[in-house]
C-alpha cells in the first residue's frame, strides 16, 4: 500500500478559524542532559566519525586514530547529534579528553549553513573541560562535535565523561514531517491542482477564483492541544504571484472552532512566520490548516519548516509484550507441529510445562536455546511440544516463571476462520447494503457510491482531467482498504487468491471437492443461487474490473483503468455513504489491464458450469484486454499520482504478461497463449523470491496455477514448473528453521515491510501447495506453522487477526471501523488481519512512536499507523487462502484406499461439441475395494451427458461416479472401468483431470 497519511476530519468542510489566542510561551523546564553514552559503557553509539577514521572504545574511554596531512579542522572530526537547541537558554559542557595538540570543540547547527553557538580552542590534557554557553538560535537537531584535522602529523584522539545540560528544552514538537524530509506524509491538501514535495518543500498549485479561503488548502490533522498550554506556530511560507493565505489552528471536526488564525499577504521571496497562542480547549483532534483560496488569480504556494511546539511530549511507548512464553494463541491441530517461543536472559535449556485450565501438567520438557534472534532483539528458546496430541481447550506453557495466553488443541481450531477471514470481503463491498442480519448488526450500512448525497458517486464517474473524454459506470466492488478507493492492480491479486483457493479445492486431496467453500458456506448475500459462496464474492469485484475497461472505440480500447478513487483524501471516520468528495477515473495501465485479463481468465474457466453467459463476457473480456496490453505494453501508472488514493506504480509488467498469459492459457488450451507463456523469462526464473509474492510481483500467480491446474504443456515442462515449488518451499522452510519464531521470513529489517503480513502468508501458501503436490508431511508442517507467527508466536505476543486471539489487532487503520475515534462504530470484523512490522516506518506516527524499533517491533495497533495497520483485500485474500488451506487440515481421512487410475479421453464428436472420456481403476492394495465412489472435476464448462458402467451425476465441475451392483467389488491387482459422454465448447480447455479420488483417497495416475 502507497498511502498518504489521512486525519480525523473531512478537509472538505474546513472552515474559517475564528478566535485568536493570546500570546504565551513555554515554561522553562529542568536542566536536562542531551549527550547519550558520554561515558561510553555501551560502545560507540550513537557517536560518529568522518570516513577517514574509526571509532573504538579503549580502557573505557572512546578513542580515534587522527590521519595526518589533512587541509582543515573539519576534514577529521566526531561528534554526536540530536541536540536540541533552543533560542536564549543556557548550556554547560564538560568532558575530559587527551591528545598531543589542541583541537576544537563546536556546538552548532546540524545543517548548512552550520552556524556555530559555542567554538572553543580545546586542550586535550586530561583534566575536565568546562564550557558555557547561550544559544543564539533554535533548532531540534543541533550537533556537538569536536573538529580534530588539519594537523601534519597523526596522533590519538581520546574522549570521556561528556555531558550536554541546558537550563531550558524544546516544548514538544506536536507537527509530524514538518520539514517534508518524508514526503506528504502526515499532510493533506484539497481544492488545489497538484500538491507535491520539491526541493525539500511542500508546493502546491491554486487556481485563482475561488470563493473563499477554506475552498483549497493544506495542513495536517489529528494536532493534539491542552487547554490553557502555550504553543508556538512557526514556518517558512511564499507565494508566487504574492497572495494572500490563511493560518489556522482550529478544531478539525465541526464545529471546526477557531484557536488562532492569521491572513498573512505572502511574496513570492518568502519569509519566516511565528507566532505564539494559547490553545483553550483540550482536543486531540486540532488541525493545522493553511488556508488558499479566495485570490482572484491562480498561484504556487510553497511551505516549509513547519512546527507547533508547546503541550506534553508523548510518554515513552512501551509496548505490552505479555508473557514472555509466546504462542499461537488461536491454538494447534492435533497432528500438526506445536512449538512456543520463550524469550528469557538464560543461555542453557530450561524445564516447561504444558498445562490444562485445571492446572494439571499434561506434558513437559525442556527448551532448546536458540541464541540472539535478529528479528526481535530477543535472547529466545524453543519449546516443542508436537509430541502432544490430545484435543483440549486453555491449555497454556509454563517456562521460566512465566505462563503462555491460553490456546486450544482441537480439529476444528481454524473452520471459522475460513468464514470470517472471507466475510472481510462483503462488508467490504462498494454500491450494496450491508445486511447486519448476515454479519451482525454493528456491520449494517447503506450502499456506498451510488451517487445519493453527499456521495457524487461511481455509477457516472469522470475522467481526470485530459485523460478521457467518457464517464462510466464504475460501482460494486470492494473498497481496497482502509480508505473508499478502488485500485485494479489490488483488486487482481485479492481476486485471483479467492479463485485459486476455490480452484484448490478441484486438485488438493484434502480439499474435499469444495464441499466447504460451497453455497450456503459463507455469509453472503447470494447463497442459496446454487453458486459457490466464494465465486459470488469474488464475482463482486470482477464484475467492477470489467466495468473499468475502455469502451471500444476509444482510445486505448480494452485497456483498463488503473484506479478509482476521491479526487482528495478524506479523513477518519468516514462511513462511504457519507464521502462527498468527487470521484475519479485515473489512466488506464498495462499493469491494471493485465490483471482483468488474468483474473477474468480464470474466473471464466470457474464459472463456465455455473453462469455460461458470464464466463463468455469474461473471456471475451480477457482476450480483448491481453490484446490491448501487448499494443500497449509500457504504459505505466504515475508514482507521483497519489493524492486522493494510493499509487500502485509498478514499471515492471513483464510478471504480469507472464501471469496472465499463464490464465490464459490454462482456461483456453491455446497455442499463441501456450507460446507467451514458455516464451517469458519468468518460466523458467525464479519467481518465488524470499520475500514473498504480493500485488506489484505477480509471476508466482501464474507459475502455481500452472503447477496445480491441469493443462497440456509437455509432460517435462509440468514436472519442471512442480518442483520449482518444491524447491521454493524447501527454501521457505530453511528460512523459517532459522527464525526464533519459525516464519518463513528472513530476519533482516528489508524482510519487514509494509503489508508483509500478506507475503509472511503467501510463503506459507507456497508451502501448502507443495503439500497438494506431493503429499509431504514437511510442508504441511512449515504452512501451519508459518501461521503461528501471524496468530502470536511473535515478538510483540501479538495475533494481527481481529477476533483471534487472546491478545489481537483491533484498532486497524479504516474509516468504516474507526471505533477509536469514535466509540459508536465498530472494531474491524472477525478476520480482518493488519499489515504488520514494518521497519521502514513509512508513517509519521509510526516513526515518531516506534524509531529505533527491532523489525519484529516496528508495529503498533493504533488507526494512525496506516503504515503498520491498515486492512486491505489482498492482504485478506492471503489470509482466506490459508484459512481455507488450515480448515481443511483438521477433516477426518478417508477410510484408506491404494489405488491408481488411467484417465483416456477418445476425442471430439463430430462437430466438435462434446468427447467421450474413460476412467480406468485399479486397486493398488492389498485388501478388496468393497464399493467404490469415484471423484474429479473438469476445468471448463464440460457437462456430463450420460455414462455406463457407473452411476455419474455432476454437480458444477466436479463429476461423481458410483459402482453399479455388479462391478462393486474390485480385487487387489484387478481394474474397473467406466465411460462417459459430455458435451464442451471449444472456448475451453479440456486436460485430463489432475486429482482423481476413489472413496476420497488420491489415486496415482
Amino acid at each position: 500500500m502507497i498511502r498518504s497519511r489521512i486525519g480525523a476530519a473531512t478537509v472538505l468542510a474546513l472552515v474559517a478559524a475564528g478566535l485568536v489566542g493570546s500570546v504565551g510561551s513555554p515554561a522553562a523546564a529542568a536542566p536536562v542532559e542531551h549527550i547519550t553514552n558520554g561515558t561510553f559503557d555501551s560502545g560507540t553509539a550513537p557517536w560518529w566519525s568522518t570516513s577517514n577514521t574509526t571509532l573504538e572504545v579503549r580502557d573505557g574511554r572512546l578513542c580515534a586514530d587522527i590521519p595526518g596531512g589533512t587541509a582543515n579542522p573539519w576534514d577529521v572530526a566526531l561528534g554526536h547529534n540530536g541536540i536540541p537547541l533552543v533560542d536564549g537558554a543556557a548550556y554547560t559542557l564538560t568532558f575530559t579528553a587527551t591528545a598531543p595538540t589542541t583541537v576544537t570543540a563546536n556546538v552548532q547547527l546540524n545543517e548548512a549553513p552550520y552556524t556555530t553557538v559555542l567554538s572553543t580552542a580545546v586542550t586535550p590534557d586530561g583534566t575536565t573541560q568546562t564550557r558555557t554557553f547561550t544559544s543564539g538560535l533554535t533548532a531540534a537537531d543541533g550537533t556537538f562535535t569536536l573538529q580534530l584535522g588539519g594537523k601534519p602529523d597523526p596522533y590519538t584522539f581520546c574522549l570521556d565523561d561528556v555531558s550536554l545540560t541546558s537550563e531550558s528544552e524544546l516544548a514538544p514538537e506536536q507537527i509530524e514531517n514538518g520539514d517534508f524530509g518524508d514526503g506528504t506524509a502526515g499532510w493533506y491538501s484539497y481544492g488545489t491542482t497538484s500538491t507535491a514535495v520539491e526541493d525539500g518543500r511542500l508546493c502546491s498549485v491554486v487556481p485563482g477564483g475561488l470563493a473563499n479561503p477554506w475552498d483549497a488548502g493544506v495542513g495536517q490533522n489529528d494536532v493534539p492541544l491542552i487547554a490553557g498550554s502555550a504553543y508556538t506556530l512557526s514556518f517558512d511560507a511564499e507565494a508566487d504571484p504574492a497572495s494572500t493565505v490563511r493560518v489556522a489552528v482550529q478544531l478539525g471536526a465541526d464545529p471546526f472552532t477557531g484557536y488562532f488564525s492569521r491572513d498573512l499577504a505572502l511574496t513570492a521571496a518568502g519569509d519566516h512566520y511565528e507566532f505564539t497562542f494559547t490553545a483553550p480547549d483540550d482536543t486531540p483532534v486540532a488541525q493545522v490548516a493553511f488556508q488558499v483560496g479566495a485570490n482572484p488569480a491562480g498561484y504556487r504556494f510553497c511551505l516549509d519548516n513547519v512546527s507547533l511546539r508547546g503541550g506534553e511530549a508523548e510518554p515513552p511507548y512501551v509496548p505490552d509484550t505479555g508473557p514472555r512464553v509466546r504462542v499461537n494463541q488461536v491454538g494447534y491441530l492435533p497432528d500438526g507441529p506445536k512449538r512456543a517461543t520463550l524469550v528469557t536472559d538464560a543461555t542453557t535449556a530450561l524445564p516447561w510445562q504444558l498445562k490444562t485450565s485445571t492446572g494439571t501438567v499434561v506434558a513437559s520438557g525442556t527448551t532448546t536455546p536458540r541464541g540472539l534472534d535478529a528479528a526481535s532483539g530477543q535472547n529466545t528458546h524453543t519449546i516443542d511440544f508436537t509430541g502432544y496430541a490430545a484435543q483440549a481447550r486453555d491449555l497454556t506453557l509454563v517456562a521460566d516463571g512465566e505462563t503462555s495466553h491460553p490456546f486450544d488443541v482441537q480439529k476444528n481450531v481454524y473452520d471459522r476462520l475460513r468464514s470470517d477471514s472471507l466475510q472481510f470481503f462483503y462488508i467490504q463491498r462498494s454500491g450494496i447494503a450491508i445486511d447486519g442480519g448476515l454479519v451482525g448488526a454493528q456491520y449494517a450500512r447503506p450502499a456506498g457510491h451510488l451517487g445519493v448525497a453527499p456521495n457524487q458517486g461511481d455509477t457516472d464517474v469522470p475522467c481526470q482531467p485530459g485523460v478521457c473524454d467518457y464517464r462510466l459506470d464504475a460501482r460494486g466492488g470492494w473498497y481496497d482498504a482502509g480508505d473508499h478507493g478502488k485500485y485494479v492492480v489490488n483488486g487482481g491479486i485479492a481476486t485471483a487468491q479467492l479463485l485459486s483457493a476455490y480452484e484448490r479445492t478441484k486438485t488438493a486431496p484434502t480439499a474435499g471437492f469444495g464441499t466447504a467453500l460451497g453455497d450456503n458456506t459463507l455469509r453472503v448475500p447470494e447463497r442459496g443461487n446454487a453458486v459457490p459462496d466464494i465465486l459470488d464474492e469474488a464475482r463482486w469485484e470482477l464484475d467492477w474490473m470489467l466495468r473499468m475497461q475502455v469502451p471500444a472505440g476509444k482510445p486505448l480500447a480494452g485497456m483498463v483503468h488503473h484506479k478509482l478513487h476521491d479526487q482528495n483524501w478524506t479523513g477518519l471516520p468516514l462511513a462511504p455513504t457519507a464521502d462527498p468528495q468527487p470521484r475519479e477515473l485515473h489512466p488506464p495501465s498495462t499493469a491494471a489491464t493485465l490483471n482483468l485479463a488474468a483474473t477474468a481468465a480464470q474466473g471464466a474457466r470457474l464459472w463456465a458450469p455455473y453462469d455460461p453467459a458470464f464466463a463468455a463476457r469474461a473471456l471475451t473480456a480477457a482476450k480483448t484486454a491481453y490484446a490491448a496490453a501487448k499494443a500497449h505494453p509500457a504504459v505505466y501508472a504515475s508514482g507521483a499520482d497519489g493524492n486522493g488514493g494510493g499509487a500502485y506504480s509498478d514499471n515492471d509488467v513483464t510478471d504480469e504478461f507472464y501471469w496472465a498469459a499463464a490464465e490464459l492459457y490454462l482456461t483456453t488450451g491455446a497455442a499463441t497463449y501456450r507460446t507467451d507463456v514458455t516464451a517469458s523469462p519468468h518460466h523458467t526464473g525464479d519467481v518465488f523470491t524470499a520475500t514473498g509474492f504480493s500485488w506489484g510481483s505477480t509471476a508466482a500467480l501464474g507459475r502455481l496455477d500452472l503447477a496445480t491446474v491441469p493443462n497440456g504443456l509437455p509432460k517435462a515442462d509440468r514436472a519442471r514448473i512442480r518442483q520449482s515449488v518444491l524447491t521454493a518451499a524447501d527454501a521457505y522452510l530453511a528460512t523459517a528453521g532459522g527464525q526464533a519464531y519459525g516464519l518463513p521470513m528472513p530476519g533482516t529489517p528489508g524482510s519487514y515491510f509494509w503489508g508483509g503480513n500478506s507475503n509472511v502468508i503467501n510463503n506459507a501458501v507456497v508451502l501448502a501447495t507443495a503439500y497438494d503436490l506431493s503429499g509431504r508431511a514437511t510442508y504441511r508442517t512449515g504452512a501451519v506453522e508459518a501461521m503461528d507467527y501471524i496468530f502470536g508466536r511473535n515478538a510483540l505476543n501479538q495475533s494481527y487477526v481481529t477476533g483471534w486471539g487472546e491478545h489481537a489487532s483491533e484498532n486497524q487503520h479504516t474509516r468504516i471501523f474507526a471505533n477509536q475515534l469514535d466509540p459508536a462504530l465498530p472494531h474491524p470484523p472477525a478476520g480482518s488481519i493488519a499489515g504488520g512490522a514494518n521497519a521502514g516506518l513509512d508513517d509519521p506516527f509510526a516513526k515518531q512512536l516506534l524509531d529505533g524499533c527491532k523489525p519484529m517491533f516496528c508495529y503498533v495497533d493504533d488507526i494512525n499507523s496506516y503504515a503498520t495497520n491498515e486492512v486491505a483485500i489482498n492482504w485478506n485474500s492471503a489470509l482466506a487462502w490459508i484459512s481455507s488451506f488450515l480448515a481443511d487440515q483438521g477433516a477426518a481421512a478417508a477410510p484408506a484406499v491404494s489405488c491408481k487410475v488411467v484417465y483416456t479421453d477418445y476425442g471430439t464428436w463430430q462437430g466438435g461439441q462434446g468427447f467421450t472420456g474413460q476412467l480406468d481403476i485399479t486397486n493398488t492394495g492389498r485388501t478388496p475395494i468393497d464399493g467404490w465412489t469415484a471423484r474429479f472435476a473438469f476445468t471448463g464448462d464440460q457437462k456430463l451427458r450420460d455414462a455406463w458402467l457407473a452411476k455419474a451425476t455432476q454437480s458444477g465441475a466436479v463429476l461423481t461416479a458410483r459402482n453399479e451392483s455388479y462391478n462393486a467389488r474390485i480385487q487387489p491387482g484387478s481394474t474397473v472401468m467406466f465411460g462417459f459422454n459430455a458435451t464442451q465448447s471449444s472456448s475451453y480447455a479440456n486436460p485430463a483431470p489432475g486429482l482423481v479420488t476413489v472413496n476420497g483417497n488420491q489415486c496415482s495416475s
